[in-house]
C-alpha cells in the first residue's frame, strides 16, 4: 500500500540501494556475488533518479510532484487564492459588500464556487444587509431614523470592504457578531 501520493511508482522499484560493503581480504566471498575478476557495476551509478523538475509545484509541468497530489479525490492542485471568476480574490471579497448589498452577496454565492474566503464574505454580506434591510422597512415611517440607518450602512459597507481587501493576503475573516459565525458555519457545511 502506497501512503505517499506524490510518488509515481511503487517505492520498491525506485528506492535507493544500500551502499556496497567494504571489501576486505579476510572476508570469504559471497557465493551469490560475481567473481572479483569480472567488471562489477556500482549500484549507485546504475540507479536512475528522477529529475529535479519531478519535485516541482509548477502546474505547467507534468502534473507530478509534491504540490500536485490528489489527496481529496478530485481537488487536484488546490490553490487557496484561486477563484471561479476572472478576478483577484481580494476584489471579489470586496464586491460582496460593494455590489448593492445584499444582492452582490447573493450574486457571488451563485457564481463563486472555488474560494471559501469569497463565499464567507458573500454569506456575511447577504445575512447582515438583509437584516439591515428589514430594519429599514421597520423604521421607514421616520425620515430621521432612516437617514441615520443609511449613514450607518455606508460606514459598515466601507469598514467591511476595507477588511475584506486587507485580510485577503492571509485569508483572515472578520466575523461580525452572530452573522459572522452563521456565515462561517454555512461555508464550513458546504
Amino acid at each position: 500500500m502506497d501512503f505517499a501520493p506524490y510518488q509515481d511508482t511503487a517505492p520498491e522499484n525506485t528506492r535507493a540501494l544500500s551502499p556496497p560493503p567494504p571489501r576486505s581480504a579476510s572476508r570469504s566471498p559471497n557465493p551469490k556475488s560475481p567473481p572479483p575478476g569480472r567488471g562489477t557495476t556500482d549500484p549507485f551509478l546504475s540507479s536512475t533518479l528522477p529529475a529535479p523538475s519531478h519535485f516541482t509545484d509548477d502546474p505547467g509541468r507534468d502534473g507530478r510532484g509534491f504540490g500536485n497530489a490528489d489527496l481529496e479525490g478530485g481537488r487536484m492542485g488546490v490553490d487557496l487564492f484561486e477563484t471561479s471568476l476572472p478576478l483577484r480574490l481580494d476584489y471579489e471579497a470586496m464586491l460582496a459588500y460593494l455590489l448593492l448589498p445584499p444582492a452582490g452577496g447573493v450574486l457571488l454565492l451563485l457564481t463563486e464556487h472555488k474560494s471559501d474566503y469569497v463565499r464567507f464574505h458573500a454569506w456575511q454580506s447577504s445575512l447582515v444587509f438583509t437584516a439591515i434591510f428589514i430594519l429599514h422597512l421597520i423604521f421607514s415611517w421616520s425620515k430621521v431614523l432612516s437617514w441615520i440607518l443609511f449613514v450607518l450602512d455606508l460606514g459598515l459597507i466601507a469598514f467591511l470592504t476595507l477588511h475584506a481587501y486587507q485580510d485577503a493576503n492571509n485569508l483572515d475573516r472578520l466575523e461580525l457578531p452572530f452573522f459572522g459565525g452563521l456565515a462561517s458555519s454555512f461555508v464550513d457545511a458546504e
